[in-house]
């Protein structure tokens, strides 16, 4: 296997007295969707979000071509975000301007001394086309369904050509059909635009579906992580819970429903 092109070493992270992590260490190596599991509050979204240094993590270092993140200029951290782009949880569109607007977002943030406004024209049109949604650059944001919503927020982020796409639980609140399709187009995009990708989920279907590896979050460090065969066949009684959506027995509430 190649070189990591992402390295999360000894990583920490905590909001008050609340620890998300004491020490996490991952690798991510070009080209592979390695998705990202672990219950609700584990910190999967915090490491998507340390990445492209929405947060700043308390310790140890993340590196991307080798670069520490952690002890870079705001000025060189925006760089980097022309290279990494995020799918949000809720799409995270604005209601105030258009869809056409919305995917341009980042193409103004990032390249408005590099493009001239045909061009942006040109890759909004490019980016909606490859999501299924061409034309429809003068809609609003309330105008669309939730599933298109998640649609038109990877747009934007494609729109960018990143080298890395991160996806915050990307099928969360969509029906099965949605669902699949954002399936397939997490796998679609990795072939079409060999990107390396990130996804952090909960629904267990989809994470065996798109992963080429994936890793689980447990207090506040890496448990697993491995092909998805190997999560499949582990028998770390955590992960098989997960898995297999089995809670701790509780053993006071088991008393109370048998009285």
């Amino acid at each position: 296997m190649s070189e990591p092109i992402i390295r999360f070493r000894d990583v920490r992270k905590a909001f008050g007295p609340k620890v998300i992590y004491r020490g996490l260490n991952l690798e991510v190596f070009p080209g592979e969707t390695l998705t990202v599991i672990g219950g609700s509050g584990v910190g999967k979204s915090v490491m998507l979000k340390l990445l492209i240094r929405l947060l700043e993590a308390d310790g140890g270092a993340i590196t991307f071509h080798g670069e520490d993140i952690t002890q870079m200029k705001e000025a060189k951290a925006r760089l980097i975000r022309r290279r990494i782009a995020m799918l949000f949880q809720g799409a995270a569109l604005f209601d105030s301007i258009s869809v056409g607007e919305n995917v341009a977002y980042g193409l103004h943030e990032h390249y408005r001394d590099e493009m001239t406004e045909t061009q942006i024209a040109e890759r909004v049109d490019w980016a909606l086309s490859l999501v299924g949604l061409p034309g429809i650059e003068a809609m609003r944001p309330s105008d669309l369904s939730g599933g298109m919503k998640k649609r038109v927020g990877l747009a934007r982020a494609i729109a960018v050509q990143p080298e890395v796409l991160l996806y915050d639980e990307p099928t969360t609140g969509l029906d099965p059909i949605n669902t699949e399709r954002i399936n397939h187009l997490i796998r679609g995009l990795k072939k079409a635009l060999d990107v390396t990708s990130i996804v952090v989920t909960h629904d267990m279907k989809s994470a065996f579906t798109i992963s080429d590896r994936m890793a689980m979050v447990q207090a506040g460090e890496i448990i697993l992580s491995g092909r998805v065969d190997e999560f499949q066949q582990s028998s770390d009684p955590r992960v098989k819970n997960f898995i297999n959506g089995i809670a701790p027995v509780n053993e006071d509430v088991e008393t109370l429903l048998r009285a």
